[in-house]
């Protein structure tokens, strides 16, 4: 009677690279070479799950529009990337920290270090969610590398009985019942670790550009950017006030005095920017930005229309007749 396989032994993510063989003896250029070579692969294989990523980071988005939280919920190394994600947020997009939340099996503690065997607690997945009310307007994503994480599960389990939207973040694409777990299911194709079952290494890689692009994305859309700004960012910091002022600066086309007594009376970039821009009041500028749900290129737009439209409307000036030159006697 042979050995009864078990369920890890078929995921993608435990499987033997073929060149793996003899890693512990391979030179320290060898190695480096080939994990070079198999970190390029995570790009490609990122790159094809272009739709997937797309519809998640809309899911992002409208979850956020109607009012709704979104989760970030994984273990291990892929919990760890998650309350990254979630943490990254507010002071680059300026969103609250409590509308994304990173949520890890084992709790904060399992952030520092491996809470083991966090990941085979289903129940509490469920009971994290349960416990901050998740509803219908909320988005739980779900992260794990091999797909059959008992946490990532249950969370996404609970979400569903809920009627809250779903997306899955894997590298197990292939896996029997994957695309039932979520709505959307991003599983870039990365292969098997070069240190077999590993999954900080490749899957990782390829978990943080899935999540980096999904927020990115989903910001855009919610209108948190202006160009290659993020111009709803905190400035928290000196290097941030900085990057405030700089973007100030550069929108509304104002020296480096004006942007700080801007940024001073506005307390927000996009205030400032449509200020400095259009001539305009705090209270005004405010008012504008409250009337398109925050989208500065349409303040912007409207307000640099209005101008050329005075200035066609506006009399000419006569010109000044210039003096006949007085006859010279001979």
């Amino acid at each position: 009677m042979g050995r009864r396989r078990s369920i890890w032994e078929s995921l993608p993510t435990e499987a033997l690279h073929p060149k793996s063989a003899n890693l512990d003896r391979l030179s320290p250029e060898a190695l480096l070479d080939l994990l070079s070579k198999e970190d390029r692969k995570v790009v490609s294989a990122v790159e094809a799950e272009a739709p997937r990523i797309a519809k998640a980071a809309l899911a992002l988005a409208r979850a956020f529009s109607r009012g709704g939280r979104v989760f970030l919920a994984g273990a291990g190394t892929s919990g760890r990337l998650g309350v990254l994600e979630a943490a990254e947020c507010p002071p680059t997009f300026g969103t609250a920290p409590d509308r994304i939340v990173g949520l890890i099996a084992g709790g904060a503690k399992a952030v520092h270090r491996a809470v083991e065997g966090a990941e085979d607690r289903e129940g509490e997945g469920k009971g994290l969610l349960r416990a901050r009310r998740l509803g219908p307007k909320d988005l739980v994503v779900g992260i794990s590398a091999s797909s059959v994480t008992p946490f990532v599960r249950g969370a996404l389990d609970f979400a569903r009985e809920r009627r809250a939207s779903t997306v899955l973040v894997t590298c197990a694409p292939g896996f029997p019942g994957l695309r039932t777990m979520a709505s959307v299911v991003v599983a870039p194709r990365v292969g098997a670790e070069v240190l077999a079952g590993s999954t900080r290494m490749k899957a990782a890689t390829a978990t943080k550009l899935v999540l980096n692009r999904m927020t990115l994305l989903a910001m855009i859309r919610l209108k948190k950017v202006y160009g290659p700004f993020m111009v709803e960012l905190r400035p928290g910091s000196a290097k941030l006030r900085d990057r405030a002022r700089r973007m100030v600066e550069a929108l509304a086309s104002v020296d480096f005095e004006r942007a700080s007594a801007l940024l001073e009376q506005a307390g927000d970039v996009k205030t400032a920017v449509a200020m400095g821009r259009l001539g305009i009041s705090s209270t005004e500028a405010r008012r504008r930005l409250a009337r398109t749900k925050g989208d500065l290129r349409a303040v912007l737009s409207s307000g640099d229309a209005r101008a050329r439209a005075r200035r066609r409307r506006a009399p000419a000036r006569p010109r000044a007749r210039r003096p006949k030159p007085k006859a010279r006697l001979s």
